[in-house]
């Protein structure tokens, strides 16, 4: 607390302010704080939400330990096997009756990522079985089924696609980890198990399980690293930094994306202007305007650079890229030139992209009503109903109680009193 410079007020109050992203209703104030510091502890399953608020005030991890609360586990812990850990995290998500033990974790801003040189070359020390081997034909199976997970969630959201690919990873790829191989072929193997892990990550951050995303997401650098993979190393740091900056940790996102990029030395042009316009939002978000502002221009030149223009989950396009000149606009208090690269960015995006035609064009629609276009702004939230019942998505979700909450003060429109018509039968299936 001394560190943080926090009195006991303060601290309860940051507890409280942390234990919402959790929906745990924490009321803690001022004496409970006394009594801690007198001796006793908060509620075991409080004790995380305590350590996280003071991570998130001094930017690193912070233990039970380190904090004066002795003897109190805050982790389950995790195995040392990757291919173990793998099974079991899969496994909890498989579950419903158990999915709650890793949805009710928190997101860490203070998470320490194991660095490249750290994880390079150590797929050699991952045991294996004898009974079965593989060989490229399997890797370009699992190659091919998160190919498809990866559309299906592009068309209907994470939280419809995200137990299958749980399922494969505990049932098909945990398996082909351990079979025996050649080394060309484990290492393609331990390169699309951690393509796989990133998708899947990927989804739980969609859903916003977002503790649980890191942990998928750890998982994937480890089995990157294992492969060498350096691509899906700095991609996975990058949707890392992604995460981050949604949820609005700034310098925890420029810190992530700052890893990806010097992660990436002899990355192609398509890479440099997808590692550079996620640092450009990073670096927007922290209020460097000019260092944001010369990132986008480098992603700029580098998209030009860029020939391929091939869909694959993780990839950038013209229209990632106007969604970051987008988002770098509105962060640095240009509401007009976000609006029109925004509305640029919807115009160039391919159709098969459902669940960003959803929380896109929900997103311009809250800008449009900010400078005053409500017909504008209602125009659009129309468009994004008419693909929401398809897309199951927590952050579609949230961009859908953001347009309820943004329309009250106008609900006597008609244009808005017809929207509002139309979105409560959706409301009503979801439960929002």
């Amino acid at each position: 607390m001394t560190e943080a410079a926090w009195g006991n007020g303060e601290l309860a109050r940051a507890v409280n302010r942390t234990g919402t992203e959790i929906g745990q209703r924490l009321t803690y104030d001022a004496s409970a704080v006394s009594h801690w510091l007198g001796g006793t502890s908060p509620a075991a399953k409080a004790l995380p939400v305590v350590l996280e608020a003071l991570a998130r005030r001094l930017k690193r991890p912070i233990t039970a330990v380190e904090a004066g609360f002795r003897n109190m586990p805050t982790t389950v812990d995790e195995s040392t096997d990757t291919v173990a850990g793998l099974i079991d995290l899969g496994s909890l998500d498989m579950d419903p009756s158990r999915r709650g033990v890793l949805t009710a974790s928190l997101y860490s801003v203070a998470l320490t990522i194991p660095g490249w040189p750290d994880l390079v070359g150590r797929f050699e020390k991952l045991r294996t079985t004898p009974h079965l081997r593989i060989g490229m034909a399997e890797v370009q199976s699992v190659a091919a089924m998160t190919e498809r997970i990866s559309d299906l969630d592009d068309q209907f959201g994470g939280r419809m696609a995200r137990p299958m690919a749980a399922s494969f990873l505990v049932n098909t790829i945990a398996p082909y980890l351990q079979a025996d191989a050649t080394e060309h072929v484990r290492e393609a193997m331990l390169s699309a198990a951690a393509d796989h892990c990133y998708l899947t990550g990927y989804m739980a951050m969609d859903e916003r399980h977002d503790a649980l995303a890191q942990r998928y997401y750890m998982k994937a650098l480890e089995l990157a690293g294992h492969a060498g993979d350096h691509l899906t190393y700095c991609t996975t740091l990058r949707g890392m930094s992604v995460q981050a900056v949604d949820l609005g940790h700034g310098s925890t996102a420029l810190r992530l994306a700052d890893a990806a990029s010097a992660a990436s030395p002899q990355a192609g042009p398509r890479m440099r202007a997808f590692l550079a316009g996620q640092q450009a939002h990073a670096l927007a978000q922290t209020g460097d305007r000019a260092g944001a502002l010369a990132m986008l221009r480098e992603a700029e030149v580098a998209m030009e650079q860029a020939e391929s223009k091939a869909k694959a989950h993780g990839s950038y396009d013209p229209a990632s890229l106007s969604y970051h000149v987008a988002q770098v606009n509105y962060e640095l208090g240009n509401r007009d030139g976000a609006i029109r690269a925004l509305q640029h960015s919807e115009k160039v995006r391919p159709a098969v992209y459902r669940r960003a035609r959803v929380r896109h064009g929900s997103m311009l629609a809250e800008w449009q009503l900010e400078a005053g276009r409500l017909e504008e702004a209602v125009q659009n939230w129309n468009r994004a109903l008419d693909d929401y019942p398809a897309v199951q998505s927590g952050r579609a979700d949230d961009r859908f109680r953001s347009m309820l909450a943004a329309t009250r003060p106008h609900r006597r429109n008609p244009h808005v009193r017809d929207l509002l018509e139309r979105a409560r039968p959706m409301a009503t299936s979801r439960r929002i």
